[in-house]
């Protein structure tokens, strides 16, 4: 007899096959994400998005299509989770079932998408929601935690779910002193100290860059006493600006001393988290910054701010012209609640930011940022038929995502949630029957 085992099942969910016949979806209202919305059809073909009909045009159907009557349903574009640990992680209080993490400041070599488990029970969970895609994204306690990449929230493997391996290399920025966060000396103190440590990590960033400008060099001249090492490898392509740094900052002073690093060592970035980069605009915008804006629904980070300084975050950058789009906070305990993407978004249009772009933020944004834009993020002609079927508007609370696809396939959105909730109607029901006499 084993006692005292753990059990940790997986989903039940059968992912979908690929699309077979061509599938016909009419009569609903269609919301592109990159242009305003129509009434009328849209037909998907091997999982591609093959023509768009307005209301009143004739219909050119390939034979044997499926055809989905949707009138009074709405279509949108599938929503994108841009910082995540979907797939990473499972039961928080659980130390096996954490794999985000790796020991040590540089884990350059470190792939996420390798990691992702597709049985995980929080993957259902978030595509209930529209949210079908995530980035899945390596942390550290140290300095570089490797390699991001975008997960189809659907497959057998990790291998079909990849949507892009290696999206980017994600540099935790180590902390700069900010006095105006400081609530007392001994936290002045505190910061002071954690600054100085962070000099020392920018010292060994330095030097990490400078050995693989080095290494790549001798590899292109064929060294022969040259060693592999993967850790150098995979910077390759960050000091050749073919793969961004995404820094995860938060601070007015991190901000500013990552852009200014990144434009010295001349290599790419995109700005994670960015709670001050509604100050930073200017700068952003200078240098082409893209931020992903994580989270929206946040409280003030100093004591002068005004409550609703995150939710205004985006508008501000969306006024100064800074590409941005908008995830949740990404933690490791923020896993589970992944679906509530669309009411970060909702939260900022709440506030300043206009609606049609609000949907951007959670759509086509990401995908443009992310580096799938000619793929994913909108309902275009040529771009894949990953969309979900809603009763209104996926951005408000009370609307029902009624089903999805990804790549022409249906998804089952069915999850433990759901199961739970239809376990225990039928306990009432027959608690009420019971009590009727029935």
């Amino acid at each position: 007899m084993i006692t005292g085992a753990l059990l940790c099942n997986g989903n039940e969910n059968i992912p979908a096959p690929a699309q077979q016949s061509p599938i016909l979806f009419t009569g609903a209202t269609i919301h592109p994400a990159s242009s305003a919305p129509f009434e009328g059809s849209l037909l998907a073909v091997k999982g591609r998005i093959t023509k768009l009909f307005k209301k009143g045009e004739a219909l050119d159907v390939p034979e044997g299509a499926m055809v989905l009557k949707l009138e009074g349903r709405h279509l949108y574009p599938a929503m994108i989770a841009a910082n995540t640990v979907l797939g990473l992680t499972e039961i928080q209080a659980v130390r096996a079932t954490r794999d985000m993490i790796e020991p040590g400041p540089i884990n350059s070599n470190v792939r996420a998408q390798v990691a992702v488990n597709p049985d995980s029970e929080l993957l259902p969970v978030a595509r209930s929601n529209g949210v079908l895609f995530a980035l899945s994204v390596p942390k550290t306690h140290g300095l570089i935690a490797g390699r991001s990449a975008l997960m189809r929230l659907d497959g057998w493997t990790w291998e079909e779910m990849t949507a892009k391996a290696s999206v980017g290399m994600h540099l935790s920025w180590p902390s700069v002193a900010d006095p105006e966060t400081a609530r007392n000396a001994k936290q002045k103190k505190s910061m002071e100290d954690a600054s100085k440590a962070g000099k020392k990590k920018l010292r060994m960033l330095r030097e990490v860059l400078e050995k693989s400008r080095a290494y790549d060099k001798a590899k292109s001249a064929k060294d022969p006493s040259l060693k592999t090492d993967l850790r150098l490898e995979a910077l390759v392509a960050v000091v050749r600006g073919q793969l961004p740094f995404f820094v995860h900052a938060q601070r007015l002073p991190e901000i500013i001393a990552a852009v200014e690093f990144c434009v010295r060592q001349e290599v790419r970035m995109v700005l994670v988290g960015g709670a001050d980069a509604w100050r930073a605009a200017p700068l952003l915008k200078k240098h082409d910054i893209p931020v992903i804006v994580s989270p929206v629904n946040a409280l003030p980070g100093r004591r002068w701010e005004d409550y609703d300084t995150a939710m205004r975050n985006p508008s501000v950058l969306q006024a100064a012209g800074v590409r941005f789009c908008i995830t949740g906070p990404g933690g490791t305990m923020d896993a589970p609640h992944e679906r509530n993407l669309p009411y970060q978004a909702a939260r900022a249009a709440s506030f300043g930011l206009p609606k049609e772009e609000a949907l951007k933020s959670v759509t086509l944004y990401p995908a443009q940022i992310l580096g799938v834009g000619d793929r994913l993020g909108s309902l275009e002609v040529g771009k894949d038929a990953t969309l979900i079927i809603t009763s209104g508007d996926p951005l408000e609370i009370t609307t029902s995502i009624n089903a999805a696809f990804i790549s022409g396939r249906p998804v089952n959105l069915a999850n433990k949630q759901t199961r739970l909730y239809e376990k225990y109607r039928e306990k009432y029901r027959r608690l009420k029957k019971a009590a009727a006499g029935g």
